[in-house]
């Protein structure tokens, strides 16, 4: 795959005032990307996780008002949506590329999920590098790394409240030079999934 990596203009379309000036820099810079993003990475989830997987790329198509502060493209086992099921994300911020394993509030399965987390918790810790995040809310940007994260605390909030979301993945800064290469960006990418896909695997006997 020839992938080109992202750029400072990339980035820089969320700084663009205006929902629809925003959308069109989004749909002519960086959703042509993340199309060849879930081209090549969903038949490799499906490798790894055991499950077809398709890609969906954001329309943002809800949105009146506020332009998106992000964008990506989620990969998950149906080709009609993603959210409410266990599902892969590759995406931008203004400051960062994130690449995540995510359970949104809208996923039926998440209490289920929940016990299986805390019921694998030790070997959780174990097997997440230290450089890696988790994130209980996909909308903001920010996130904690694994060292500091009480995972207990995570996971027992995702059990216990309704909204709650849990996300574990990569952050890259937009100004790391591994952005912009496309092959050094595709190789993390891969490496980032491979490290996710036992949390994948964990949903596996509630959602099949």
């Amino acid at each position: 795959m020839s992938f080109n990596g992202f750029t400072e203009e990339d980035f820089n379309v969320f700084t663009v005032e205006g929902l629809e000036p925003r959308m069109d820099q989004l749909k002519g810079k960086i959703r042509p990307k993340l199309e060849e993003l879930g081209h090549h990475f969903a038949p490799t989830l499906s490798s790894l996780v055991g499950d077809e997987m398709y890609y969906h790329v954001a329309k943002h198509a809800r949105r009146k008002v506020n332009p998106p502060k992000d964008t990506w493209v989620a990969i998950a086992n149906s080709n009609r949506g993603y959210k409410m099921l266990p599902h892969f994300q590759i995406g931008l911020f203004e400051t960062h590329l994130f690449v995540w394993f995510a359970v949104i509030y809208e996923c039926p399965i998440k209490q289920q999920f929940a016990e299986q987390l805390l019921s694998q918790m030790n070997t959780i810790k174990q097997q997440i590098p230290s450089h890696f995040v988790w994130s209980g809310d996909h909308t903001k940007p920010e996130a904690t790394s694994h060292q500091e994260a009480d995972l207990e605390a995570l996971f027992e909030r995702l059990r216990d409240v309704k909204k709650a979301e849990i996300l574990c993945g990569i952050h890259i800064d937009r100004n790391d030079p591994i952005v912009s290469n496309g092959a050094e960006l595709i190789k993390r990418i891969d490496e980032t999934f491979t490290t996710l896909a036992p949390l994948y695997r964990l949903t596996s006997p509630i959602h099949n």
